[in-house]
């Protein structure tokens, strides 16, 4: 898969190519359905399958205020793509020109002018151009008029615990992850949500306590709501070896504040690894994989009973990752 992040690359793109165009956020699995069809499209036409996605997200650019979470930095975004069979991502980085060009400019100077796709494959909801004025009824009408083929792809919907029948969507998935819905959030996806950061030290507490843990610095993705989770980690030497890696440890996840030991503290992301003889962790990249809500965080009137109520859920999260 070739990457293209600058305007001078874009051109490279093979012209006649079937095109997706969408920020995939997430990568969930309305977005996996409508890639799967655009590559189907492709071998059936025998020419390759081009992405164009953003980063950063366009609303950051127009209204940084209404700037929605990350799920998936661009280096997992790409690595995600790139298992699905894609041959060219094209990385729009500063957006705010393309976004504002008339939505016959856009199609025009950028989509035919640049990429020249032979067919283009998207969701019914696809909007494009100034103030969003482009829809896919519009695009069909500039495709046909061109000679590109504009197929719609339908949304993903599934039933889902918390919500019942959903459109599966990115801001979906945020919510769900907000209210600590991981297990919802991961059906959404199609895998466990992770959660990826640096390894710092942490306060020592956990050690003292009989359950050490590995810390994670704070990071630019949603995280989940404050509470205790069933899930597993993933470890390596640099974030690429995190998205790739298959090996994963059992742990007891916790997001929250120490409550038992200090009034205020800044949120906290940890986790107690239920494997031994797992090494060095320290200075490493960590992914976090959210299998299971198991309580809130609350305070403990004494140490006693906070190692008391840790040890029960260790058991408990070892018995569901078991199950699972």
């Amino acid at each position: 898969m070739q990457v293209l992040d600058t305007k001078e690359s874009w051109s490279r793109v093979v012209k006649g190519e079937v095109l997706v165009i969408g920020n995939f956020d997430g990568f969930h699995l309305g977005h996996q359905s409508l890639l799967s069809r655009a590559r189907q499209m492709a071998d059936q036409k025998g020419v390759g399958l081009c992405i164009m996605t953003f980063d950063p997200h366009p609303v950051a650019i127009l209204k940084p205020e209404r700037s929605p979470g990350m799920l998936t930095p661009l280096d997992l975004k790409l690595h995600l793509l790139e298992k699905s069979g894609v041959d060219w991502v094209v990385v729009v980085r500063d957006s705010f020109e393309l976004l504002n060009l008339a939505p016959e400019h856009f199609v025009d100077r950028f989509l035919m002018g640049q990429l020249k796709p032979c067919a283009i494959v998207e969701g019914p909801n696809f909007t494009f151009g100034f103030g969003r004025s482009g829809n896919i009824d519009i695009l069909k009408v500039m495709g046909k008029e061109r000679g590109v083929d504009v197929e719609v792809i339908e949304p993903m919907r599934l039933n889902i615990r918390s919500r019942g029948e959903v459109m599966v969507s990115s801001s979906l998935i945020r919510q769900l992850l907000e209210n600590g819905f991981v297990a919802d959030a991961a059906k959404c996806l199609g895998r466990v949500y992770k959660l990826i950061g640096r390894t710092i030290k942490g306060r020592g507490i956990g050690t003292e306590l009989g359950f050490p843990t590995a810390n994670i610095e704070s990071v630019r993705q949603v995280i989940p709501a404050e509470g205790v989770y069933a899930g597993y980690v993933t470890v390596g030497d640099s974030i690429v070896d995190v998205y790739g890696q298959r090996d994963t440890l059992p742990a007891a996840i916790s997001i929250g504040r120490a409550k038992t030991f200090m009034s205020d503290h800044p949120q906290l992301l940890e986790a107690h690894i239920l494997s031994e003889n797992v090494g060095a962790l320290y200075d490493k990249w960590m992914a976090f994989e959210f299998v299971e809500y198991i309580r809130p965080q609350k305070r403990f009137e004494t140490v006693d009973k906070l190692k008391e109520q840790i040890g029960a859920d260790c058991k408990a999260i070892a018995e569901i990752l078991k199950s699972k």
